[in-house]
């Protein structure tokens, strides 16, 4: 072998130099862990130490802190009730304003059922048109949520009826409702008119 070509030395190889490269960013990787590992104990290990003073303003801090919470949360209730108080009253007026203007048309619906049953013959032009008239009112009524009161062979109940006449009739029961001489109505749940009766004893 001539001079010239000389075999490359184990240092020299390149899987030497890989290796070498390796383990030097192994160990670079392990110092920074390390460090990692250290700078983490010690923000763990850091204390800080407070003044008598510190201490009584950081514990007012926190009563003041409660103390503004419970007043928001008994603001938030009370400002909850006033909403909901204030819907309801809103409500009751508005069912009352509804309640009374209804009334004041039920007097037009007992004129039309009066004239509806004493126009002539059942051919008669006016008595079907009186008739129709008298059902329409009756669905416009029914739309606003008023319902008639039935009476009529029912018991008597005097929170929505007033009893005019007694009558003895041995084919009805005892507080039965013989005849209804004015009809009565409800609004929902609240009696707008009573119905007029005559009950049997």
């Amino acid at each position: 072998m001539s001079e010239e070509t000389k075999q490359p030395t184990a240092e020299e190889t390149p899987e030497t130099q890989a290796g070498a490269e390796q383990t030097a960013e192994q160990t670079a990787q392990e110092q920074t862990e390390k460090t990692g590992k250290g700078k983490k104990k010690k923000e763990k290990e850091k204390t800080y130490t407070l003044t008598q003073q510190q201490m009584e303003a950081a514990e007012l801090a926190a009563k003041q802190l409660e103390s503004v919470k419970d007043q928001f949360v008994r603001l938030t209730a009370e400002y909850d009730n006033y909403r909901k108080r204030t819907a309801k009253e809103k409500d009751s007026l508005y069912q009352d304003a509804k309640a009374d203007t209804i009334s004041a048309f039920l007097a037009v619906y007992d004129n039309l059922e009066r004239a509806a049953a004493s126009e002539g013959g059942e051919d008669s032009p006016h008595k079907k048109g009186l008739e129709m008239i008298f059902t329409q009112f009756k669905d416009i009524l029914q739309k606003q949520g008023v319902t008639e009161i039935e009476a009529q062979g029912k018991p008597f109940d005097p929170e929505k009826m007033n009893a005019v006449m007694h009558i003895d009739d041995e084919n009805l029961g005892e507080n039965e409702v013989a005849q209804v001489f004015q009809a009565g109505f409800m609004l929902g749940d609240k009696v707008i008119r009573h119905a007029i009766v005559q009950v049997a004893n």
